[in-house]
């Protein structure tokens, strides 16, 4: 794979692009990631294998929303089952992307486990099994450092894996070169995944601005009912940015088919 050289200033653009998508087609593109949550929680109430199975179509599903992004930038509509396309196009792109999800299931488990040396597995007990999670157990230290090491191994795992699952279903890479193709294209593009990050992070805070806003205007009894539609619907959008980061990464990216 051949790497485009990128400008750090283009993590703004990744995230503008993204805004703009969604918003040309938001019921088609935020259909298909609540589709995506509604799928997560399903699993989730299945014991253990439920949290196990939505582990492993990860990357499955994430190919599926950046394949909806690709067709929306180019004027189509994306239909439900584009969300599955990974498990459409041939028995050998399907094994090969759970063979990716297998592997990211292992090194997700392996970095809660992690967790457990600091709080003796309460934080791996609310992520994993969804435990209710109390004030008291908020401020313990412990929990707090849990916390600490979940996001320290989760940068270098998100990297693995940022661009795998596209290589792996636009490209025919094997899912171990897919990883290695995906660490180092995030390496050299570090930069502008950076500003990327704090662009993002910048619009969340945003966002978390004008809700506490809006709801002192309405009386303050709204924060509740307006915080998670809000979050699901900026990460849906954060979802759809993930193509542009993929587009302008490698000389032989997908680009959006033609109006």
């Amino acid at each position: 794979m051949h790497l485009k050289p990128t400008q750090a200033g283009q993590g703004v653009q990744w995230v503008r692009a993204g805004l703009r998508t969604f918003w040309r087609q938001p019921l088609a593109l935020g259909g298909l990631f609540f589709l995506f949550i509604g799928l997560a929680s399903v699993l989730a109430y299945i014991p253990t294998l439920g949290s196990v199975a939505a582990l492993v179509v990860l990357p499955a599903v994430t190919l599926g929303l950046m394949n909806a992004t690709r067709l929306a930038s180019g004027g189509q509509f994306p239909m439900p089952s584009v969300l599955f396309a990974a498990f459409t196009h041939g028995k050998d792109k399907a094994l090969a992307m759970l063979q990716l999800g297998g592997w990211y299931t292992v090194l997700f488990l392996l970095s809660i486990a992690a967790t457990m040396l600091a709080d003796g597995g309460t934080f791996a007990g609310v992520y994993l099994f969804g435990h209710d999670i109390t004030a008291e157990m908020v401020q313990d230290p412990g929990f707090q450092l849990a916390a600490w090491i979940s996001m320290l191994f989760y940068v270098p795992l998100s990297a693995l894996f940022w661009y795998a699952p596209a290589l792996v279903f636009w490209h025919q890479v094997s899912p171990g070169k897919s990883l290695f193709f995906s660490l180092t294209a995030f390496w050299r593009h570090k930069a502008a995944m950076l500003v990327f990050a704090v662009t993002w992070l910048g619009v969340f805070l945003a966002a978390s601005v004008a809700v506490t806003l809006l709801t002192v205007l309405m009386g303050g009894g709204a924060f509740g009912m307006l915080v998670a539609p809000v979050a699901l619907l900026l990460a849906a959008m954060l979802f759809v940015s993930v193509y542009f980061t993929y587009l302008d990464a490698f000389e032989e990216a997908v680009p959006p088919p033609a109006p």
